[in-house]
């Protein structure tokens, strides 16, 4: 069920990204500005089976046995992300992840996403997020910065480094890719997270945006 990336130093548990990830979209059905380039279509995720995992958890949250067995999993962390890859597409799926998280009030849950768009998920992030030990974050569609502010917590994508924000930087650039000791993605504290873009297709996507903008 779970995976450990080496950036996060923790377990997550993830599906297939766009395939789950209704919010990736706009009117028109393209990916939105941040999803143009999506990491979790390239690279380590194409291997089959980091695909293996992602494919089984589609199938496994349906288990009536689900939450518990993921309870018993988290009993000992002390931190978890949802989805690495892929989103909490469907209402039920929200709803065994809220008992998880209820459930396990000792383990610290992150979980960024685009869900908030649709209305019938509305209400059970806001139960998330009143939880203590859950920091539920709207993921911003933007890549030059901008900040959902209408949410207690949320993140963006700024077009580098070097861009002037009032956001916490994630610094994981200036750690080889990795969170380290940081945990502010974590925390209710941190307002907005702010990660750098990079990739090789960045300048294209940013110059593709402006065009069209």
């Amino acid at each position: 069920m779970l995976s450990r990336t080496s950036k996060l130093g923790c377990y997550s548990w993830s599906l297939q990204a766009w395939d789950t990830c209704p919010g990736s979209k706009d009117s028109t059905g393209e990916a939105v500005p941040a999803c143009k380039v999506c990491y979790a279509r390239q690279g380590m995720y194409h291997m089959p089976n980091v695909k293996a995992v992602r494919e089984f958890n589609l199938q496994d949250w349906r288990n009536s046995d689900w939450v518990d067995r993921m309870v018993s999993s988290l009993s000992k962390q002390k931190f978890f992300r949802w989805f690495d890859s892929g989103d909490m597409f469907h209402i039920q799926l929200a709803e065994k992840i809220y008992t998880v998280m209820n459930r396990t009030p000792n383990c610290r849950h992150w979980l960024p996403t685009r869900m908030y768009k649709f209305p019938k998920f509305q209400a059970m992030l806001r139960a998330m997020q009143d939880l203590p030990n859950v920091t539920v974050r709207a993921s911003s569609d933007e890549v030059d910065g901008s900040v959902l502010d209408t949410y207690l917590n949320s993140s963006t994508i700024i077009p580098d480094r070097d861009f002037k924000t009032e956001a916490y930087v994630c610094p994981a650039y200036k750690q080889d890719g990795k969170c380290l000791t940081c945990r502010q993605c974590w925390d209710k504290m941190t307002p907005v997270i702010a990660y750098p873009y990079h990739g090789k297709s960045k300048a294209k996507v940013i110059k593709l945006i402006q065009m069209k903008g």
